[in-house]
């Protein structure tokens, strides 16, 4: 499921893409669920001669302005994700919305439809956008919040306490598993029992993990990588939780991958210690 940085690394993939450049068509599969809500002729009308302004992302999604106080926002879902196009490019089965331009096509694709499109007419962003959580980068998201939040949910295990996007928007599953093992902070500990110094260092790991990711995954500068098979160094988790028999990049004894709070997860059982 794309996370933080993967949202990063695709709202840059269309804003550099389509940085001043007019919708000239806009082809959408308004009927599908990813569209709940929205006025297929409205958002149609209102998108077609609008010119790209400017986008951010946030948590998991991200928010595309346009001339005429028009504002789409995307959610990825599980298998969403936003590519560019030629300008001829014909929209397949799963292009479930196409904007056209003179020299691009921005396509937002989802075979597995979990993703979410959201439209807004108005002078200010909408409200679905301003409600997000305090990124995990910003000057609200403090160790005293944090605290406060585990304790509100002490008795879950602090893997699945990691995936609540009210607290920390933006991280998914391997960026919790990867923010705990750089704690040494085992997966299924009851989130009310860290210590004081054990969630400022939960915190201070939450805001390096995101920061390296969107480092290494979001491009930097600009540039974008050709894909998302970027390289990630070996001495990070990633590179050996997806699959059984990987070993910890540190004490380089087996990992174990297993169920917590829904979610496989992976941890390194010598230096995660419950």
């Amino acid at each position: 499921m794309p996370e933080l940085a993967e949202a990063e690394f695709y709202r840059k993939r269309w804003h550099l893409a389509a940085k001043g450049q007019t919708i000239t068509a806009t082809h959408a599969h308004d009927g599908k669920k990813l569209f709940r809500g929205i006025p297929a002729p409205v958002f149609k009308r209102a998108l077609t001669g609008a010119k790209f302004l400017s986008s951010e992302a946030a948590a998991k999604q991200m928010l595309f302005r346009f001339s005429g106080d028009v504002w789409l926002g995307i959610h990825l879902g599980m298998s969403g994700e936003l590519s560019v196009q030629p300008a001829d490019y014909l929209p397949q089965k799963h292009d479930h919305l196409a904007l056209h331009t003179r020299r691009h096509t921005l396509v937002f694709t989802d075979p597995r439809m979990f993703g979410r499109i959201q439209f807004h007419l108005g002078k200010t962003a909408p409200d679905w956008w301003t409600q997000i959580a305090p990124a995990v980068l910003s000057l609200e998201f403090t160790t005293g919040a944090v605290a406060v939040f585990l304790q509100r949910r002490a008795r879950a295990p602090i893997k699945a306490v990691l995936l609540m996007q009210e607290r920390f928007p933006g991280i998914g599953n391997w960026m919790a598993d990867e923010i705990l093992w750089r704690a040494a902070i085992h997966p299924r500990r009851a989130a009310g029992s860290l210590s004081p110094p054990e969630t400022r260092t939960l915190w201070r790991e939450c805001r390096q993990v995101c920061r390296l990711a969107l480092r290494t995954i979001a491009g930097v500068g600009g540039k974008l990588p050709p894909d998302l098979n970027v390289h990630i160094p070996d001495s990070w988790l990633f590179n050996h939780r997806w699959e059984d028999g990987g070993r910890c990049p540190r004490t380089r004894a087996p990992l174990i991958r297993e169920e917590i709070g829904g979610r496989t997860t992976c941890w390194s059982p010598g230096r995660q210690k419950l």
